[in-house]
């Protein structure tokens, strides 16, 4: 029985990660309904009729009350990311090679910082930089403006 319930549980598992993680009919979502065939399947096999008819009964009602919890409005809500982008184009921000500045956020490799009174997007040449890390414009190129830390060459 314990096998049973096993299989029963990784195949909520599975169909669970398919709806929420990785979504789109893929190899978790199949083989998480394998998984609870096989539960009901066991069932009918080792324990007889009645058994294999409350297994697939609550197999039925767990998928059921699996996807009323996943459809719900609350359940989407606490998954989703709520940031707001509040960064506009700003007009007449006239920045020149040269031009040091400091990071606002991470840049991964993009990012925002603060030159001036200007906030603008930017690009660094060097991977990942942290927050409040001083930077300098190297290039600026089809309204894209690349970044270094201040201190290193190029």
């Amino acid at each position: 029985m314990g096998f049973i319930i096993t299989l029963i549980l990784v195949g909520l598992v599975l169909i669970f990660a398919e709806i929420l993680l990785v979504p789109g009919v893929g190899i978790a979502g199949i083989l998480g309904l394998l998984s609870m065939g096989g539960s009901c399947f066991y069932a009918f096999y080792e324990f007889g009729n009645t058994v294999g008819a409350i297994v697939t009964a609550v197999n039925a009602v767990l998928i059921v009350a699996l996807t009323i919890w996943v459809l719900r409005a609350k359940t989407w809500k606490r998954m989703s990311l709520e940031t707001n982008i509040d960064s506009k184009a700003v007009e007449g921000a006239t920045l020149s090679v040269g031009e040091k500045g400091k990071t606002l956020t991470r840049l991964a490799p993009m990012g925002s910082a603060r030159f001036g009174n200007y906030v603008v997007e930017v690009k660094s040449l060097e991977g990942m930089l942290d927050p409040e890390t001083q930077v300098e414009v190297v290039l600026i190129e089809d309204n894209k403006i690349y970044v270094k830390p201040v201190g290193t060459e190029y």
